[in-house]
Parts: C-alpha cells; structure tokens; sequence
C-alpha cells in the first residue's frame, strides 16, 4: 500500500519533536502548559486513550495524542494544517482530539466543582467580600456564543441572532478567575434566559433547589437580604440573580454607584472568559467538527483553564501578573489586561427586556442601599 513520504517517516522522526521536548519555553508556548503538567495529564488520561499497537503499525503514543489535542486548542488550527506538523493523516487527528478531549473532561472533573453546601457557598461569598467588596455573592455568570459549522438536519435551531451557527458556553465564576460550573450544549438561537433555564445550575436556582445560603442581612443592615449571583443584561433579574440598574443613571447617584459595584465584581467572568478564548485560540475560530465534539471541545477548554489555575505556580505560567484587568484606583480607571491585547471577543448572548418581580427590584435596591453607607461605600466608587 502505498504512503506519502511524510507520514511513512513518523515513528522514525517521532511526532512531538525531541528538540521541543528538552525546550521548557518552546514546550510551554505549544502545549500552553510546563512540561510537569503535560506529564500529569500523559498519567492522568493516559490509560484511556493509550492504544494498542497492531502487526500494520505502531500506535500513536499517548504523549503525541495529547500534544496534538493541546496544540488543536491553542490554535485552533485545521486537521489538514496540523497533519503536516504531526506527520499523520487529517482523519486520525479527527478521531484523536475529540477521544482527549472526553478524556480530559474525565479525568479533571474535581477541578470545576459547584458547592453542594451552604457553608461552601458562604466561603466563595467570603472571597467575593474580601477580594472585589461586594457581600452576599456567590458567583458572576456569562454566556458566550461559539462558532459551530451548521450541524446535519439541525434548520435554524444553532442559527444566532448575530447571524453564525453557535453553541452557547455559560458559566458561573468565583472571585479568583476560576469556573465553579460551565455547560455547553445550549443551542445558538436560543437566548438571554432561555439559556439559563436550559442548564441544570439554571432550572435548579429558578426551582429554588440549589442548596444556598438562607437570607440575612448584608453587613450593618436589618434586611434579611438573599445571597446573589452577578449577571448582565442579558439575564433576568430574580430573588438570586442582581444585574445592573438601567435608568437614573446620573452621575454620583446611587444607582450608578450599585451598577459600578455589580460591574466591578462581575468583571471576574468576563476576565475568565477572556483568558480562556486568548489561551485556546479554538474558541475564536468555527469549530469544524460534529455538535457532540464542539461541546466535549469547549467543556475540555474550560477544565484545563481550571487546571492550570491549580496553584500559585500554576497561576504565574497560565496568568501571569498583568493578564487581568485591574483598577488604577487613583484615578478611577480600569487597566486593560493582556488577555484584551489582541481585540478579539467571544460574542456576546443578545439583551432584551422583560419585568421582574418586585421582590427582585427590593433585593437589588437593598444592596444599592448599602452600598451608600460607611460600612459598604468604598473610597473610589464615587
């Protein structure tokens, strides 16, 4: 049978070049990720995507099916670009990336963890406190569209608003970058709190069965007042879900001085989003793959980010200082980070407007409330 020259000379140059191997910098910018890390995952997934080798040929070790999936995410490169680089053809690269990325999925899985009690949600709420001076907040959620071809038989059902074929990634942040749940199945036309309620973390906020804290009164005040999840516009506006005000919105009025506290700790997902997409460039391309393998793509994506915000090491190679936004607060000013250096975005879920109950307009005016006394204004929100 015959072969092309460049793929019979595999097994003999080896697929994940030695050089690049014994390259720390070189490794860590095409697998985004230290060598000690690559070789946790090789051990972690290893025993699920090894395979056998066969009296034909060799089977592709464990190592450059993992390398090729890293570097499939992190560029979003085509399989036909990248069997040049592995010397392998576009289909086995196919039938690789979707087999790791389910096996990533896996073998993470404690790395984005909901709380499944209250006194573990109280300790996200004390980090939000601490870290952005916001009480009472449990999470900030988002939802991002992301470019799909247009799957079999599918019609318009992945067909946006903005006029693409996507799959919705929403997901639900803590105060220090890290994602606490993310889902995306969610198909592009459907929007705003279609899209919550199509996800589990949604139905069981909204059914009030998530196990979160009880009412108490936010610090210094006689309310009892709900724990909150920190949303946009393109939410609604609920007992566990505070989102900006939208008029009296003048300068130095109470309203703006809650909608600047709400933005400001609700930049933590939008950061996460961000350097998320900057990292695994795949977000920012259409995913040219079966609907099942852009989900399991996208979910893997989001466990890795997890992964490699481990620990303090683990932080300095995957974020380092300067990656997120922050303030000059001085001068009242936000700093862009480096995540926002190249100008590209994953697109946003489309904003209507719907009423909300007044129950959920007292909560939100409680914490605008408090947000105007000495013990919850802070120096520079004025």
């Amino acid at each position: 049978m015959w072969i092309r020259p460049y793929l019979s000379r595999r097994d003999t140059l080896d697929s994940v070049d030695k050089e690049l191997m014994l390259d720390k910098y070189l490794f860590k910018n095409f697998t985004k990720m230290s060598k000690s890390y690559f070789e946790f995952l090789v051990n972690r997934i290893g025993p699920n995507i090894q395979r056998q080798d066969t009296n034909m040929r060799n089977a592709i070790p464990v190592t450059t099916r993992l390398a090729i999936t890293l570097r499939y995410l992190a560029t979003g490169d085509s399989f036909k670009s990248l069997m040049y680089l592995f010397r392998m053809t576009a289909y086995s690269i196919s039938t690789i990336v979707p087999e790791v990325c389910e096996a990533l999925i896996e073998g993470l899985k404690e790395y984005i963890k909901m709380p499944s009690q209250a006194t573990e949600w109280k300790r996200v709420a004390k980090n939000f406190e601490d870290r952005w001076n916001f009480p009472h907040c449990l999470g900030a959620m988002d939802g991002k569209h992301i470019r799909t071809i247009c799957p079999p038989n599918s019609g318009t059902q992945y067909f946006n608003y903005k006029q693409f074929f996507s799959v919705v990634l929403f997901a639900v942040t803590d105060a220090r970058y890290n994602f606490l749940y993310v889902h995306a199945e969610v198909q592009g036309r459907i929007s705003d709190v279609g899209v919550f309620s199509h996800t589990a973390f949604g139905q069981a906020l909204l059914n009030q069965n998530r196990d979160i804290p009880h009412c108490e009164p936010l610090p210094g005040r006689e309310v009892s007042t709900p724990y909150v999840f920190l949303a946009d516009d393109a939410f609604p506006l609920t007992e566990n879900i505070c989102k900006p005000y939208t008029v009296d919105l003048n300068i130095g009025s109470p309203k703006r001085v809650c909608n600047y506290r709400i933005s400001r700790a609700r930049r933590i997902v939008e950061n996460s989003f961000g350097i998320l997409a900057s990292i695994f460039r795949i977000l920012h391309t259409t995913i040219n793959v079966e609907m099942k393998d852009v989900q399991n793509i996208v979910m893997a994506c989001a466990y890795l980010h997890n992964f490699l915000r481990r620990n303090t090491r683990a932080q300095a190679l995957y974020s380092p200082p300067g990656t997120f936004d922050r303030e000059d607060i001085d001068l009242g000013t936000v700093i862009p980070g480096s995540w926002q250096a190249d100008g590209e975005r994953l697109t946003d879920l489309r904003v209507l407007g719907r009423n909300s109950t007044m129950r959920a307009k007292a909560i939100r005016d409680e914490f605008m409330h408090y947000f105007m006394t000495e013990r919850g204004r802070v120096a520079w929100q004025d």
